[in-house]
């Protein structure tokens, strides 16, 4: 659909997002931990830390040799894993442009906390969902949907930087963008009852619910919502210097 590139949106009240280096840093070594060994370890790496909706929902048992963690635990660890470098890439991606004002927003710790959250409340919607699936849910998207919830609740006026067809820079609102982004999620959890999907796009939608909300109550004291009092520079035309 697009591809985010940059967002003219400069850290206030940290100087590093410390925590969103993290979290992509852990993504891409559990990755070149799992996938990197091949197509049948990611598959035995996904039943035994992916989030298995007819396990979790206690219809079924996974075998004895794929248990690792308590199933629980499988609402977070589920979106550490990855089942190639697009989807890796495509979800650190989103991370990286938009993570770092959440984060910014909220605090270190409480960044962490609220990401963890998105994580587990977008596979609790998948879940509900699919509640008989012995297929297991994988990947950081219904966390990064969590992420584009809270920046559109903070920052929809901040102009992003996206490739359009791939090809084509154009800095757009964050409220177009990313609003036409969760559409999108929306058209096709409706499609999916008609037409077979591998995505799990109530994780998404999920997931960008639960970010939205939170954010309202993680954000630091003083931190508005809605660009409201937005400095005049968030609103520059292209062309200007920009931060990240």
């Amino acid at each position: 659909m697009f591809i985010p590139l940059y967002d003219n949106n400069p850290l206030v009240h940290v100087n590093r997002p410390y925590v969103n280096y993290a979290l992509i840093a852990v993504n891409v070594v559990v990755y070149a931990l799992t996938g990197g060994f091949g197509e049948e370890f990611l598959q035995q790496a996904a039943f035994s830390l992916g989030l298995v909706p007819s396990v979790v929902n206690d219809f079924k048992e996974l075998p004895p040799e794929y248990i690792l963690i308590p199933e629980n635990a499988s609402y977070v660890s589920y979106a550490f894993l990855h089942s190639d470098l697009l989807h890796l890439g495509g979800n650190m991606l989103f991370l990286w442009v938009f993570g770092d004002n959440i984060e910014d927003a909220a605090g270190h710790v409480k960044y962490l906390v609220f990401y963890l959250l998105c994580a587990a409340g977008a596979g609790f919607a998948h879940t509900l969902v699919d509640p008989y699936s012995d297929v297991p849910l994988i990947g950081a998207s219904g966390a990064i949907a969590g992420i584009v919830g809270a920046y559109l609740m903070l920052h929809p006026r901040v102009r992003v930087w996206v490739l359009i067809l791939g090809r084509i820079p154009v800095p757009i609102s964050a409220a177009i963008i990313l609003g036409l982004w969760i559409a999108y999620q929306v058209y096709n959890f409706v499609n999916s009852y008609f037409v077979v999907s591998h995505v799990s796009w109530s994780a998404h939608i999920g997931g960008f619910l639960i970010g939205a909300l939170l954010i309202t109550v993680f954000r630091r004291r003083g931190v508005p919502l809605f660009d409201r009092g937005l400095a005049v520079a968030n609103a520059e035309p292209p062309g200007q210097d920009i931060r990240q």
